[in-house]
């Protein structure tokens, strides 16, 4: 590739004003002028350069603290890890100017924004739902300190969606204790989702994993807790068809329901019952 003499020119221009605002900026962040600083920082922050304004913010922040221009300083430094997706710092920052700052004209957004980071925190159900609970509960808190707000539509909106994750965690988590056959644990983790989310979609067919957990439980068991096992299996058979007499998992379940009575009958037979 060939260029010309005002082609590189222009690149030798663009490498020394690069450079030179290298040098302005290492320069900005060792002075005390923190006027200048916050003035820079601010015209980085429109500028989209974040790092370079969250760097001068987290500089003057506690400079300004207690002055009149403390909440904007507080404000753009949030803003500014948000930008950089730093979500963790982010959140942080737009807690304490929530809390430091109940009447500020950021309060309200950095309510908002607390929760929101949260959210962008929250990872797919099969992983750990700590962030996915807490902004269920910082939504919530938004909605109750901000009634009136334009975004308490939208925050309901995002408490919905952190709560089918929650309920698809409790879903995955109950079926993988029955896939690993373990069924003791299958039984408590089964009747725990349906007992946290009585409402969830997968109702049905936890129900009948659970009917299937206490028959296999029994079937594996020792011969002195069979019958016991057998009949919690046969009370789990009247509550699912109770409420799923159409279950596409009828036919397997009557099958558990019909063994179950044969084998409670033998038993009790053997025992001399």
């Amino acid at each position: 590739m060939f260029f010309n003499r005002n082609h590189i020119i222009l690149l030798v221009v663009t490498v020394l004003v690069g450079f030179s605002g290298c040098k302005g900026y290492e320069k900005l962040l060792k002075s005390s002028d923190y006027r200048l600083k916050y003035s820079k920082a601010v015209e980085y922050y429109e500028n989209e350069e974040y790092v370079r304004a969250g760097t001068l913010f987290d500089q003057i922040a506690s400079v300004y603290r207690g002055t009149t221009k403390a909440d904007t300083v507080y404000y753009y430094q949030a803003r500014s890890y948000f930008m950089q997706r730093d979500y963790i710092l982010s959140g942080h920052h737009f807690k304490n100017l929530a809390f430091n700052f109940p009447n500020s004209v950021y309060a309200e957004e950095s309510d908002y924004m607390t929760a929101y980071c949260h959210y962008k925190l929250s990872p797919k159900p099969s992983l750990d739902q700590e962030n996915s609970v807490k902004a269920i509960s910082s939504f919530q808190l938004f909605m109750i300190k901000h009634p009136t707000s334009e975004r308490n539509t939208e925050a309901q909106g995002y408490i919905d969606e952190m709560r089918n994750k929650l309920v698809q965690k409790s879903y995955m988590s109950a079926k993988l204790y029955y896939n690993l056959e373990d069924y003791k644990a299958s039984i408590i983790a089964l009747q725990n989702s349906l007992n946290q989310f009585p409402d969830t979609e997968h109702r049905e067919e936890l129900m009948f994993l659970l009917l299937r957990s206490n028959f296999l439980l029994a079937e594996n068991s020792i011969v002195v807790r069979q019958v016991e096992r057998y009949q919690d299996a046969v009370d789990e058979y009247y509550s699912f068809v109770g409420e799923f007499p159409e279950s596409k998992y009828r036919r397997e379940a009557d099958r558990i329901y019909d063994a179950s009575l044969k084998l409670i009958g033998n038993e009790n037979i053997f025992s001399g019952q």
